[in-house]
Parts: C-alpha cells; sequence; structure tokens
C-alpha cells in the first residue's frame, strides 16, 4: 500500500516541511559526491548505539560531531534513492497538515524530538550494537502518529499493486497509517532491524507523534480538526 495523496488542504504554506525535503535532498546530493568516502560519512554522523550509549570511541578520524548530536545529523542522511524517496513522499503528503495544526516552530521541534525518540528506541535494546542508524524515517513516523490524531478520517490515495496491475483506491487515513503501524510491529517483532530496516525506531517514533502532538497542539492553540 503506497500512499499517493490526501484530500486535506492546509492553510498556511508548508515551509518547514518543503525545508527538510530540499535540506535531505541536498544532504544525500553530498553524500552522492563523497563516492567511497559516503561509508565514512555514515558512521561519523550516524546514531551508533554503541558510541552514543556505551561510550565505544570511533577512530579519530570518524569523530566529526559528538555521539548526542548524532542523534539529529543521523535524521537527513540517507541509505540510497529508494530510502530517500520513500521518506520524502511520506513527509510530502502527511507533514503539511501537521505543521499547519502546530505552528511551524513547534513543528521543528516536534519532528526532532520524535526523530531523537526514534533513534532511542531502535538503541535501547540493543546498545551494543555498532550499526549506523541514519534515515528520517523515524522523526516522519511521529508525523503519521500525529495524523492519525488528527485527521483519522481524511482520505488518503493509496496504490495497491496486484502482480501486474496497480489499484488506485481512496482510504481513511487511519486505515493506512494502522495497516502502516501494524508492519512496522510484525516486521519489528520478526527480526528488528531486517534488511537494514529500524522498524524499532518506526514505532518509538509513531507512538510519540501520537502522544505528543496533542499536547503541542494545546501549546500552540490550535484546534484539532
Amino acid at each position: 500500500m503506497i500512499p499517493l495523496a490526501d484530500d486535506n488542504p492546509t492553510h498556511s504554506k508548508p515551509i518547514i516541511t518543503i525545508g527538510l525535503i530540499v535540506i535531505c535532498c541536498l544532504v544525500f546530493l553530498w553524500q552522492l559526491g563523497l563516492g567511497q568516502s559516503n561509508r565514512a560519512a555514515i558512521l561519523a554522523l550516524g546514531v551508533i548505539p554503541a558510541s552514543l550509549l556505551q561510550g565505544a570511541l570511533l577512530p579519530e578520524a570518524l569523530r566529526w560531531v559528538s555521539p548526542e548530536l548524532t542523534l539529529v545529523t543521523s535524521m537527513f542522511l540517507h541509505g540510497g534513492f529508494m530510502h530517500l524517496i520513500g521518506n520524502m513522499l511520506y513527509l510530502w503528503i502527511f507533514g503539511d497538515n501537521i505543521e499547519d495544526i502546530l505552528g511551524k516552530p513547534v513543528f521543528i521541534i516536534f519532528y526532532c524530538v520524535c526523530g531523537v525518540v526514534a533513534a532511542l528506541s531502535q538503541a535501547l535494546p540493543d546498545p551494543s550494537s555498532t550499526i549506523p542508524m541514519i534515515g528520517a524515517s523515524g522523526a516522519i513516523s511521529g508525523v503519521l502518529g500525529a495524523y492519525i490524531v488528527f485527521f483519522p478520517k481524511r482520505s488518503v490515495r493509496v496504490a495497491i499493486p496486484f502482480g501486474f496491475f496497480i489499484q488506485v483506491l481512496k482510504l481513511p487515513a487511519f486505515v493506512v497509517l494502522i495497516f502502516w503501524f501494524v508492519l512496522q510491529l510484525i516486521n519489528g517483532a520478526a527480526g528488528g532491524s531486517g534488511g537494514g530496516i529500524a522498524f524499532g525506531a518506526h514505532i518509538g517514533g509513531f507512538v510519540a507523534g501520537v502522544i505528543l502532538a496533542p499536547a503541542l497542539a494545546v501549546m500552540s492553540r490550535k484546534k484539532i480538526r
């Protein structure tokens, strides 16, 4: 089930959402320009649980930032075109409405906090892991959690593959997002981070979004529609 668009107009231009997409794309172009050195950038700027939680030291040449700062830098790195495109598609479809209801400054805080919670959700169960975590999906999972709270009945157009054919349907947002969340739970229970996907981060980010978004909306004096 691939989301294509939602039927949910905004009242303001999603400057922050667009800005996040642009930054992620520019950082990815920078990664491509690094060539073989991209691996070093991922190690230096990705979240490595053993470094963050157990004080394991990277080689000096890879200590570009502190382990704590990688909780932020990791959100803007991606492992390939499909990783980037998938994340940016979800952010573009669902992020504008959350930015609209929370307000731009609060949305930035919300996005970053969800990203941090997501990374910790993946790191804490395996604190000795030396596998770097990168990507915006944890923060975007928080956006999805907020969307299901604020706009559960809004229509979302999705593409559903059936062999060689693709069926496009309109479904309520809560159906699309609950389906997505259940998939994360199933895959997380089956393998944790199989195929290089940090399902624990997706789950943690989503739950953070569900919990934080209503409180932040009240602080922003926005009405839940």
